[in-house]
């Protein structure tokens, strides 16, 4: 991947400027280095660009080769490519890396009349996606989920050094860029983006019809907490199952994968208030999300990505009414303390979280009080129905349709 074109012969930014032809009704291609199994982000943007007019699909990594090939959505379809790699090792995975960079440019070239967009999400898919655009003419729109050299957790500094060379430059070549936080223009500063568009990772408002599923806690749980993302060790888990085993009392559902499962899990499994649900899909993930009394998301602010970050959680717990405990430093922090919707702490501190949950325990009024601030700034300032318009004016920009 980092050899595809080392940063000393990067092109300069006018030497990938093409037009592009205007189809009827266009066809949007998201390309995602997971297998959209779930992906929340993907996915409603997916279905927002396909609720306007366009045709969407996506194309996927399935890192297991055990998915479904082909999965048909009610507005998209899911395409993935089988390529067989394991989660968090860093440089070791840079063989598959390679591959899957590959089959992805093989893909783009082989349906390269199917398509007349391309939704590049992050850095692992942008540069086949810019050369396929140049060659064929299709504007490439490059969403930022992580910025991508600040992400990699075992990888040496040099080659973290080329991919940000290089990923600046992409930033510099697509027709359009999507951010997930205001904060992440410092991210890309050094780049020339053609136009920024800032898309928080609001989710899209489950309202009335979503059922709590209260009965995978204990009905005797003073407090009740849930985690559904990555198992990473920098997300401050470890504090959390620490400060658990002195609170039976309390009760933690955890569910998701990463690079460090088998860890987190084996310090998990031995607690009788810890339940582990392993991989769910995002509409389960929500509804155990509304049988909690709170959520976390306690970051390592050392790394970059943490920084800037605003993760579906913090959004989740929003639109859910639900407050939610993050860590100084991370830019969560500033969100949380504006609007007044959870507690902040200092990352690594044991002692810190375990106040706080304390705290949201024994004070049903300061858990309702949070809470309703927390939907308040979801209606009022991060609604998925405010982030779509700006999607769909993107793309109205680069293919107009009347009635989008």
């Amino acid at each position: 991947m980092v050899t595809a074109m080392p940063p000393n012969e990067l092109p300069k930014p006018s030497s990938l400027t093409v037009s592009f032809p205007m189809p009827s009704r266009p066809t949007v291609l998201f390309l995602r280095s997971n297998p959209i199994a779930p992906d929340p982000r993907v996915e409603k943007e997916a279905r927002a660009l396909a609720s306007a007019g366009y045709i969407v699909r996506a194309l996927g990594w399935d890192r297991t080769a055990q998915l479904p090939a082909i999965e048909n959505q009610d507005d998209f379809e899911i395409v993935r490519l089988p390529i067989q790699a394991g989660f968090g090792r860093g440089i070791g995975n840079l063989p598959q890396l390679l591959r899957w960079q590959w089959g992805l440019w093989r893909y783009l070239a082989s349906q390269r009349g199917k398509y007349d967009a391309l939704h590049a999400c992050d850095f692992d898919t942008i540069l086949p996606a810019l050369f396929a655009g140049f060659f064929w003419k299709k504007p490439v729109v490059y969403d930022i989920f992580d910025f991508y050299a600040e992400h990699l957790r075992r990888t040496p500094n040099w080659i973290k050094h080329t991919i940000r060379r290089v990923d600046l430059w992409a930033v510099s070549q697509a027709r359009a860029v999507i951010l997930a936080d205001d904060s992440r223009r410092g991210q890309i500063r050094g780049s020339s983006p053609r136009r920024v568009e800032v898309i928080y990772n609001s989710p899209e408002d489950a309202g009335k019809n979503l059922i709590p599923e209260n009965d995978v806690y204990p009905t005797a749980s003073q407090l009740r907490l849930a985690y559904i993302g990555l198992l990473q060790i920098e997300r401050g888990l470890i504090e959390m199952l620490d400060v658990l085993q002195k609170h039976p009392e309390w009760h933690l559902v955890m569910a998701g994968f990463g690079g460090d499962q088998e860890q987190l899990l084996s310090l998990a499994l031995g607690l009788p208030n810890v339940t582990f649900l392993g991989r769910i899909s995002y509409e389960r993930a929500l509804r155990v999300s509304a049988a909690s009394d709170a959520l976390f998301a306690t970051y390592d602010p050392a790394i970059p990505n943490h920084r800037y970050s605003s993760p579906n959680k913090v959004f989740e717990a929003m639109m859910l009414g639900k407050p939610i405990v993050v860590a100084h430093g991370t830019n969560m922090d500033r969100i949380i303390e504006e609007n007044e919707c959870g507690l902040v702490i200092e990352y690594g501190k044991a002692d810190e979280l375990e106040t706080s949950l304390a705290r949201l325990a024994n004070d049903p009024a300061l858990r309702h009080g949070l809470g309703k601030n927390a939907r308040n700034a979801y209606e009022n300032i991060y609604s998925w129905q405010l982030m779509q318009r700006h999607l769909l004016d993107l793309y109205q920009g680069i293919f107009p349709l009347s009635h989008a």
